[in-house]
Order: C-alpha cells, then structure tokens, then sequence
C-alpha cells in the first residue's frame, strides 16, 4: 500500500474528505518497539474531536486518533465485481425489498417501516432509501415508537460495501447505540447458468402449502402475517422435492422481477443433504425463471452459513455488498 510522496509518509486527508473512501495507516497502540503500523480501508464516515471513524465494507466501525495517523489518502471506489451481471446499489435494494414484502408499510420520507408480526428481520425493519424528511434523531425516534406500537423491536436494515451505500448511516446508528445483530451477503449471478445445473424431481407451484411450510424452518406456526410475506411479490415460485411423510426433502422459493430472479428459503432435509438436492431446487426455479424473461440472479446467504456460501460461491454467485440489522438500545432483549 503506497502512501509516500517522494519519499515521505503523508497523511493527504482532512475533514473535507468525510463520505469518501480513503486508506489510512496508522501507529498501533501496542507500546512494541519497533513500532508497527495497522492500515485501515473504508469509507472516513466522521472526523470530530480528534477522533476518525472509518467504517469498512463489513460494517465494522473503527475509531482512530488522529494523533496516531502517519499516512492516509483517498482512493477509488471499491472496484466493480467481475462476475455477476451489473447493478446498483439502490435497483438491488428495492428488488430484494419486493421479494420478501411486509404484511405492514409505511413511507417515512423515503425510508419505509415494514412490519409482519415480527416474521423474520427483513420484513420487519426500516428500510432507509434516502432522506427520511427530518433529522437523523427524529426520524429514529418516529420509528422507535412505530415498532412499540406494534409490539415489534425496532430494527433499521443498513447496507455497505458498495459503491452508493450507506456506510455514514451504519456509523451514526453504532454512535447512537444501536447494536449490529446480524450479517448478510448480496450475491449476485447469471440465472442461465444456475438453469444448466442438474435438475431432479421438483415440483413448481405458485403458492405455498402446509406440507412446504413443515420443511421451511423459519415460518413456526404458519399464521397470515407468514402467508403474507411468502406469497408475496411481483411472481412468486415455490418449489419441492418429495419426502417422507408428506415432508419435502427440500424446497424453495423464487421471485421473479423483470430481468432479476431472486433465490430464498432454499431448505434441505439434514438427513438428505449432499444429494444435490438444493442444487435441483435452484434449477429448475431457475429454469421458470428464464422462461418468464429474467436473465440475472441474486441471494442473500448470512456470512456465518458456511454451507450456503460455498455452495452458492459454487454456482459462480459473487459478493455484491452487505446489508446489516441494527437494533435500537431502547429495546428489550
């Protein structure tokens, strides 16, 4: 990493450059002789007090002093994947928003509160695409008591590690208190692909069922709210491996969105995996998907489902950014 100028460390980034991505190196507080060097690449999301904040693609925060810099300067945006077809930030997020719509929703300027009885985060969470209308602390406060009155924790989905995401966001909210709880990738892929895969005995249907619903782990007890949110979207496919007992081996779910195809709920009998059973699943969704006009992919996977990410990492499914669930201070555990 090169931050010399004829020679010299510089630090080549002031306060004017907050909301950029920059690359800092500096003094590690380890008290080592000799002494050693951490550098940091991210977006500069403050700079007050003495004190940078830097948020990385992850998510994570980092506080650096600004008596500790020895070097630092502004660099390109992250550079555009190499696979996977092309697309902001923003026609993903309201693609993957549409796929998986809350039973409940409300404008807040241009963010939206979505609720559905508290089935799954995605659905029951603020999804802030663009200004609210109001400062920061209000529009927080106008979402905190919108959840209470619903019963619901208040939760804010936040993206980074894109070009055009919201990295100072992720910052302000870890300022405020708000507590990160859980980790998403956004991958993206072409469909054809994952439509030339191996297909197997799945069957298609345009609703889900109680038998798809016993194998899908995360609906409990199936109530509207569930219902709601799983037959939801512009054309929803859900498809099936027969069983044992009237239990699917594997299902899945796929909605299709003009030229965007987009994979959930793919779920496998523990006792089957290794079959290809999601692989079929993913196929032959695929396949409906491309004959109804879609040409381009995309999943979420949570960054601690190993299994998921190899396998989706597999069917060539590359990182598109990362999205995250914060959750406000003032609600209970």
């Amino acid at each position: 990493m090169e931050f010399t100028a004829g020679g010299r460390l510089e630090v080549r980034i002031d306060p004017s450059d907050v909301g950029k991505r920059v690359s800092v190196r500096r003094l590690s507080d380890t008290g080592a002789r000799p002494e050693t060097f951490t550098d940091t690449v991210g977006v500069l999301t403050s700079w007050t007090g003495g004190v940078l904040l830097i948020t990385r693609r992850t998510g994570e925060t980092v506080r650096i002093a600004e008596s500790s810099l020895v070097a630092g300067k502004v660099v390109p945006p992250a550079p555009a994947r190499r696979r996977g077809p092309a697309a902001g930030f923003e026609e993903l997020a309201r693609v993957t928003a549409r796929a998986w719509p809350p039973v409940e929703a409300e404008p807040l300027g241009e963010w939206t509160l979505r609720a559905a009885s508290g089935f799954t985060r995605r659905a029951n969470s603020v999804l802030p695409l663009g200004d609210p209308g109001m400062p920061l602390d209000d529009a927080l406060a106008r979402a905190r008591a919108w959840y209470e009155e619903r019963g619901l924790p208040p939760y804010v989905q936040v993206a980074t590690g894109a070009e055009g995401t919201q990295e100072p966001l992720c910052a302000a909210l870890e300022e405020r208190g708000w507590r990160r709880e859980v980790t998403a990738e956004v991958r993206v892929g072409g469909l054809a692909p994952v439509g030339d895969l191996e297909p197997g005995d799945v069957r298609l249907s345009r609703s889900v069922d109680e038998a798809w619903l016993r194998r899908y782990n995360r609906s409990g007890v199936p109530g509207p709210h569930v219902l709601g949110v799983l037959n939801g979207g512009p054309s929803v496919w859900f498809a099936s491996v027969p069983g044992a007992g009237g239990v699917p081996a594997a299902v899945g779910r796929c909605v299709v969105d003009g030229r965007w195809a987009g994979f959930m709920a793919v779920e496998v009998d523990p006792e089957q995996r290794r079959r290809g059973l999601g692989t079929a699943v993913m196929a032959v969704l695929a396949r409906r998907a491309l004959e109804e006009g879609a040409s381009a992919a995309w999943l979420q996977v949570e960054t601690d489902n190993r299994a998921a990410l190899a396998l989706y990492e597999g069917m060539g499914f590359a990182v598109h950014h990362l999205y995250h669930h914060f959750r406000s201070p003032e609600a209970g555990t």
